[in-house]
């Protein structure tokens, strides 16, 4: 995701030893302070990833974030802030930052539980209550958390997530405190629609699905077909799209590419996004590549059509080495 300025100081701070960060942040004024503190505990609970020496440091961080008011700031949290603005504001600090993630994201601590207590908790609410939710996990934990629920949530969930009605900000707002509050007790105006396309709902649901086994995925497909044929062509078709590439493993990709022309995958790579072409070309082999590149210099000025219809047979191979469990993903 790109980074606001804030954000990326917060991850320069993170970058040196918290002695270090806590003298630059000396004499800086203490809101300032507070905003790259949550700047920080944003960064890690909506997903973002840097290096693995970061990446440690800012689930320390947002750990301590999580714990009661009363508890000592330790380790990281402790020495930086309390070195900069002073114990009293350093605890003020932490009192508050939940609070503003909080508003700033309603789901953002209910992405941060457990696929156990998550489980729990859906598996006992309404329907759409459970759609609302594991449409805002990501897809992996979405997975997850769907795979466990019984079969009757797990349908109604998924059928409601392929249909095309919005949901208002206000009523996600509520499902979000109501699920914030039961995540709580487990532990020891007029408001306008929220717009999103039918595709872009049913995308949602497809990629949730195929991180599912075969034989549970097939299941939940059957039953969105016997709810509405339509979506589930569409969400079938939307489980593999060209942009996916990049997320496919190396090994079942590679057998997917044997099954391709050279002619068509030399079209297809036409302006294509650096990042799918590097993908492609390091999973064949160098004749092959030599062939791909042969064929490229022998074409004039192809249509975009013509691209367009190379990039869609490429992605049908997929498509039915995925329909056969023979495709697996590098984790998103």
């Amino acid at each position: 995701m790109p980074l606001t300025g804030k954000q990326k100081a917060a991850m320069l701070l993170l970058s040196l030893d918290a002695s270090t960060a806590a003298e630059l942040l000396k004499g800086v004024n203490h809101d300032v302070v507070q905003e790259l503190a949550v700047e920080v505990a944003y960064l890690d609970a909506s997903g973002f990833r840097s290096s693995q020496q970061s990446l440690e440091m800012v689930r320390k961080f947002y750990g301590s974030l999580q714990k009661k008011p009363e508890f000592k700031i330790r380790d990281f949290l402790k020495e930086m802030l309390k070195s900069s603005v002073g114990d009293e504001k350093a605890v003020k600090i932490q009192t508050q930052i939940r609070d503003l993630l909080q508003k700033r994201d309603p789901f953002i601590s209910i992405r941060s539980a457990d696929t156990q207590t998550l489980v729990s908790i859906l598996g006992t609410e309404h329907p759409q209550a459970a759609a609302v939710v594991l449409s805002e996990l990501t897809p992996k934990k979405s997975s997850e958390v769907l795979g466990l629920l019984n079969e009757g949530i797990r349908v109604s969930a998924v059928s409601r997530m392929t249909r095309s009605e919005s949901t208002t900000s206000e009523a996600k707002i509520r499902i979000a405190e109501m699920i914030c509050k039961r995540l709580e007790a487990a532990a020891p105006g007029k408001v306008a629609a929220v717009s999103q396309r039918p595709e872009q709902s049913l995308r949602k649901v497809a990629v949730i699905l195929r991180n599912l086994g075969k034989e549970l995925r097939d299941g939940m497909l059957a039953a969105i077909r016997e709810k509405d044929e339509e979506s589930g062509k569409m969400v079938t078709q939307l489980m593999i799209v060209w942009d996916d590439i990049p997320l496919i493993a190396d090994r079942s990709l590679q057998e997917g590419l044997r099954k391709i022309d050279a002619q068509k995958l030399a079209l297809a790579l036409i302006k294509a996004d650096e990042t799918i072409t590097k993908k492609i070309r390091s999973n064949i082999s160098e004749r092959a590549a030599a062939t791909v590149d042969e064929e490229t210099s022998l074409m004039s000025s192809p249509k975009k059509e013509a691209i367009a219809e190379a990039k869609e047979g490429v992605v049908e191979v997929l498509r039915d080495m995925n329909e056969k469990g023979e495709l697996t993903f590098i984790e998103e």
